[in-house]
């Protein structure tokens, strides 16, 4: 996907602050029974197509208004993917304003994740 110079701009600004694992960090994260939640930022669209078995569902429009409702734990360990790891960035970078500490972005998102041989579910 081609993105605009100014989202770009803003993205790599917000991964400038936050915190960023790869498929395979997240993989040994998973596979250790590290705790996480994974939440899937996608537009319902998106989600609705496929997602990772488990995930929670907090789009990048409604995640800074319900978060705190669905994890009012700021210490969690939060792992957010999106479609390839921007979307996913600026959600970390807001998190982190709101006092979230350990809000990570999965950088490839969705795209690595299909390849991961993680479980999926529709």
């Amino acid at each position: 996907m081609q993105h605009s110079a100014g989202f770009l701009k803003l993205v790599n600004d917000a991964k400038g602050r936050v915190k960023e694992i790869q498929i395979e960090g997240y993989k040994k994260m998973a596979q250790a029974g590290q705790p996480h939640i994974l939440v899937d930022t996608r537009e319902e669209s998106e989600w609705n197509a496929g997602r990772v078995k488990g995930a929670l569902h907090l789009s990048k429009g409604i995640i800074e208004r319900d978060i705190e409702v669905k994890v009012p734990d700021k210490d969690a360990t939060i792992v957010l993917y999106c479609g390839g790891g921007f979307r996913s960035a600026l959600v970390a970078d807001n998190l982190q304003k709101m006092g979230y500490t350990n809000a990570i972005s999965l950088d490839g998102g969705w795209r690595a994740l299909k390849e991961s041989g993680l479980e999926l579910e529709k």
